[in-house]
């Protein structure tokens, strides 16, 4: 039995399906979607563990399924991969009434999504997440994009899936790494807008990184209502939905810094950046050290770093990280977007943050 979150977004709104074991029964919900052939855009490591199994379950529902089997990692999100996937699938011969099965974690799910939204000017698609992060974040809400040498997802559209398959079973297959990673966008929820989901955070979080099935599908759950609500109030990014960047301006410049490759994953990355956040609210006079030093505490219980000092070897100087926050996307007339907190729960954005401030927050 899934839980269902519906995003409200008119005719492009969509369904959420969250539940352990969707990926062996996806017939009755992807049958209406799929009309001739299908390609499945995978990664090599998740076609090992699921791949065979979807094939088979979309081939006893008649659905006509080809694999495309990138290489894992944050680099497979570039130009010449997503010229790559879209030649294959225009040899493959996907029709612009067809879809694309995503089946994935966020880096599938953003360079399938974003060549499913150029392709034949706009194919339909599926999310299928099997990462934590992606179940509870980037499969929902329309983001794809690839990253370039300037910055990390700086190359993209809005593209909305037709549905999203969230299987809580296959995130028992992930590496504990990655599982926390993804446990970071969780935590950035609680922070930005709930205060009472951090307090439960703090109580049953273990037992659902531990893989109790009844709480994780719960977090997930609650997560992916929050997501909803705010995307379909503001689903390009005009206003509210920037706070879901909470933790990222400062990630994703860790990110670049570090060349996307595995020595820090995105999760991690936006762990850190939460906490750097909290720390520029608490120096601008929002937010006190005590609430930030709980965050702090319960990031590294789980398990995530929660400071530059956490990240190990030599650690990126202010002024690279700098330059690389200069290029974000959300900067906006020159001027620097952060999202900052007035309390746990309590999650704004401001573009009027003095640099000497960020600066110093960096170098601490």
């Amino acid at each position: 039995m899934s839980e269902i979150v519906r995003v409200a977004l008119a005719e492009r709104g969509y369904d959420i399906h969250i539940g352990g074991g969707l990926l062996d029964r996806p017939g009755p919900l992807l049958k209406p979607l799929c009309r001739g052939m299908t390609p499945v855009v995978t990664d090599e490591n998740v076609a090992r563990l699921h791949l065979e199994k979807l094939v088979a379950a979309l081939r006893d529902a008649g659905i006509d399924s080809r694999p495309i089997i990138l290489p894992p990692g944050e680099e497979t999100k570039s130009f010449t991969n997503l010229e790559s996937l879209c030649r294959e699938m225009l040899r493959l011969g996907v029709e612009r009434g067809g879809v694309v099965l995503a089946l994935g974690g966020g880096v599938i799910g953003d360079l399938a999504g974003f060549a499913a939204g150029i392709l034949k000017r706009g194919v339909d698609f599926v999310q299928m997440p099997t990462t934590l992060l992606a179940q509870v974040d980037s499969s929902v809400g329309g983001k794809t994009a690839i990253d370039v040498r300037e910055g990390k997802n700086l190359i993209g559209l809005f593209h909305q899936p037709k549905l999203v398959l969230a299987d809580t079973a296959v995130l028992s297959t992930l590496p504990p790494r990655e599982l926390l990673s993804g446990y970071a966008e969780v935590v950035k929820y609680a922070v930005l807008g709930d205060v009472t989901f951090f307090d439960w955070l703090e109580t049953n979080g273990g037992a659902a990184l531990a893989g109790d099935a009844a709480a994780l599908a719960q977090m997930i759950a609650h997560c992916c209502r929050m997501k909803a609500a705010i995307v379909a109030r503001d689903e390009r990014e005009s206003g509210e939905r920037a706070l879901l960047n909470l933790g990222h301006t400062f990630g994703h410049a860790l990110e670049a810094a570090s060349g996307y490759s595995g020595a820090l994953l995105h999760g991690e990355a936006v762990a850190i950046g939460m906490v750097l956040a909290l720390r520029l609210s608490e120096r601008l006079g929002h937010v006190s050290r005590l609430e930030t030093e709980r965050v702090a505490a319960h990031l590294r219980q789980a398990g995530l770093p929660a400071g530059l000092t956490d990240l190990g070897g030599e650690r990126p100087p202010p002024e690279r990280l700098l330059e690389f926050m200069a290029r974000d996307k959300k900067a906006d007339a020159g001027k620097l977007k952060f999202v900052l907190a007035r309390g746990l729960g309590n999650a704004f954005v401001s573009a009027d943050v003095p640099l000497d401030a960020v600066k110093a927050v960096l170098a601490e």
